[in-house]
């Protein structure tokens, strides 16, 4: 069978609310990079600074591309990020990805004591300063946020003028906005039930821009673990608790956005019970955390078990599935990731 999007996996390098030995990540990344991997993303929440580790990526590796998964768009001005992709672009040979969001409210006040103040507008006005930065042109921009008159252009030519840029879009103002504005989405626990929907959401946002259908490509992060062809059911039932983890977290620790966008998606009922949970702490959440949930937004699975779940996924909508990185050193990882490329292009 010819997967078409085989060539189109990313990884996400860490997660940055849990951050692994740096070391350790950079040479998984490594391997991805040789096994043939599309993409790599980094995130960034109160942890390791998210450019500084792209540009170590970036040196330790020859063609895999480097996303920023995301930068927010209160901590840094657009033309700081502007310059700072750009400079990233020539010096990874053009291999920079861009995704931007707002981040949440708890992280901006309380981490970065910037008001969080209108995300959509915000992001719409980032996306084409830094476009036009990009681009070269005379940065004349009246907007909302942003008044810019003296006409500054950067002080050297980009590789790119078209970095692609993806954005992390949840609630519906957003996504309509993204399919207007950006290259991509990056859904973060969006119901595998639903994407359907987010295209046609996307869609709409490229049609009244006057751009084509499939504008806006759906790159989801999947939360994801590769098993062994031997796994044990007590094993499975271990993963899966493992991959229920950061569900319940991002439910019911990380601002309102999660619990909202898959209550409007027909898991409003298991919210709640993820909500309750947590009144008695995480185990209890976990526990919350219904079948139905785990597998509509996450993946485990052998290899050929992950495939046969991405190309129902890819069926359905999916573009650039973006898999969680293997856990563990990278003698451990590194088997995982070539068994998956395996299966990928079997």
């Amino acid at each position: 069978m010819t997967r078409a999007y085989s060539d189109r996996i990313g990884l996400m390098a860490d997660a940055p609310n849990f951050p692994a030995a740096w070391d350790e990540v950079v040479e998984k990344v490594k391997i991805a990079d040789e096994l043939g991997y599309d993409s790599i993303w980094l995130g960034e929440s109160w942890g390791y600074e998210l450019f500084t580790s792209m540009a170590d990526l970036a040196r330790a590796t020859r063609r895999i591309k480097i996303g920023a998964g995301i930068a927010n768009i209160y901590s840094r001005s657009p033309a700081l990020i502007a310059s700072t992709v750009a400079t990233l672009d020539e010096r990874s040979g053009g291999r920079v990805l861009l995704g931007l969001g707002p981040s949440g409210s708890q992280v901006i006040e309380h981490w970065h004591g910037v008001p969080f103040q209108k995300p959509v507008q915000r992001t719409r006005e980032y996306v084409e300063i830094i476009r036009m930065i990009l681009r070269g042109e005379k940065l004349v921009y009246h907007g909302e946020f942003f008044n810019l008159e003296r006409g500054f252009t950067l002080r050297f030519k980009p590789v790119r003028k078209d970095i692609p840029i993806y954005i992390a879009a949840m609630g519906p103002k957003n996504v309509l906005q993204s399919g207007e504005i950006s290259d991509g989405v990056l859904p973060v626990y969006w119901p595998s039930t639903k994407w359907g929907e987010l295209r046609e959401q996307l869609d709409e946002g490229a049609r009244l821009a006057g751009r084509p259908p499939r504008s806006a490509a759906i790159a989801p992060y999947i939360t994801s673990f590769i098993l062994d062809d031997n796994v044990t059911a007590e094993e499975r039932s271990e993963v899966r608790m493992k991959a229920a983890m950061p569900l319940a977290y991002y439910i019911g620790r990380m601002g309102v956005y999660y619990a909202q966008m898959l209550t409007r998606n027909g898991f409003g009922q298991e919210v709640e019970a993820v909500q309750q949970g947590w009144k008695t702490g995480l185990q209890s959440a976990i526990a919350a955390v219904t079948p139905a949930l785990l597998d509509s937004t996450s993946i485990t699975g052998t290899a050929a078990e992950i495939v046969s779940r991405l190309d129902q996924w890819v069926a359905a909508g999916v573009d650039e599935p973006i898999l969680a990185m293997p856990p563990g050193p990278p003698d451990q990882a590194g088997p995982k990731l070539a068994a998956l490329m395996t299966a990928l292009r079997s």
